[in-house]
């Protein structure tokens, strides 16, 4: 398969339900349809099984292993880069953002003072702005996949930050403050006709009621927060952008690495295996990885059978099945067993 697809997913709309199916048997194995909005955007083959079924593959609305005509099907829901939007950097946002770049998000921080905006930089967030909150927000869009925590200095900070985030798309709002000071912006803005359903859904207290005390400790109740809500949307991995950016070549600061790569992603799984159904691994032309499936025994099996793709004289999409169970994993000296499907396809 060519990269048609992949240009075709880093242009979708991420306001919609973006859905990608994969005929997982008979004829056509390995056939595509990308599904935008309950409509067909790319197919693989504009003659084949999606075309045969196009109204049941536009209704599709779950992900997972499904049936549309009798066959296997696997659908997954498509999440975007996960954007952690940080207001105020002050010294818990610090911690926040540390962590939220370990979970692979991509952090922004902003505040109007330039030596705390600079401390935002230090602590390794992707894009600092320093200016006034309501203006700088005037430069993030917001998405089904954005999340944004509130730990301004003061309640009118808050107020101006919260007024412009509750119109925009987001996946989480956290605020950070006590019950009066909370109290105070939400009723401010609800008389400004803010929707009261929105301020309703903000998450306040912010964070996980873990008895937090020190900002470190604050950011891992917040962080944690957030990947729970993450992880209740099943919008955890589709492509991440690493995978995308090798697989189009679109990293300015690397050279495009030419030849055939081979895309493996958990399609089922049993038992105890450490990744979630949906996680992607990039095999390179050089056998380098790029992501986990993850890592030990399974993954090294998964990565030799891939370099045996990228050998091969015509190599087609496969099925792999990869057998741990719990005593074949303690044999191997290793705490997760589990059965998985992989799907492995040549790029």
């Amino acid at each position: 398969m060519g990269t048609e697809l992949y240009e075709e997913i880093s242009g979708l709309n991420p306001n919609y339900e973006n859905y990608i199916l994969t005929l997982l048997e008979g004829e056509g194995f390995g056939e595509k349809a990308l599904i935008s909005n309950h409509e067909i955007a790319w197919m693989s083959d504009a003659d084949g099984f999606f075309t045969q079924h196009a109204a049941e593959a536009a209704a599709v609305s779950e992900s997972g292993i499904l049936d549309i005509g009798g066959k296997r099907i696997y659908a997954e829901l498509l999440g975007h880069e996960k954007k952690l939007v940080v207001l105020g950097a002050g010294h818990v946002s610090m911690p926040i953002i540390k962590i939220g770049r370990m979970i692979g998000c991509r952090v922004t921080c902003i505040d109007d003072r330039p030596m705390f905006a600079n401390n935002a930089r230090i602590a390794g967030a992707d894009q600092v702005i320093c200016d006034e909150f309501m203006k700088a927000l005037e430069q993030i869009p917001g998405d089904g996949d954005t999340y944004f925590v509130i730990v301004t200095r003061g309640h009118r900070w808050d107020q101006d930050c919260l007024r412009v985030i509750a119109r925009k798309p987001h996946a989480y709002i956290g605020l950070m403050g006590s019950k009066r000071r909370v109290r105070i912006v939400k009723e401010k803005l609800a008389e400004e006709g803010i929707s009261r359903e929105v301020l309703d859904a903000v998450y306040t207290p912010i964070g996980l009621a873990i008895g937090a005390e020190t900002p470190e400790e604050i950011a891992v109740s917040v962080m944690a927060e957030i990947i729970e809500v993450k992880n209740q949307k099943k919008r955890n991995f589709g492509y991440p952008k690493e995978i995308l950016d090798a697989i189009l070549g679109a990293n300015p600061h690397e050279r495009p690495m030419e030849g055939r790569k081979i895309l493996t992603t958990i399609v089922t799984r049993k038992g105890s295996a450490p990744r979630e159904v949906g996680t992607k691994m990039l095999i390179l032309p050089d056998g380098r990885c790029i992501g986990t499936i993850g890592g030990g025994c399974v993954e090294a099996d998964v990565m030799r059978r891939g370099r045996e793709m990228l050998l091969d004289a015509d190599p087609k999409p496969i099925l792999y099945h990869v057998d741990l169970t719990d005593d074949a994993a303690s044999e191997e000296g290793m705490v997760c067993g589990g059965v998985l499907d992989v799907l492995m396809e040549v790029i």
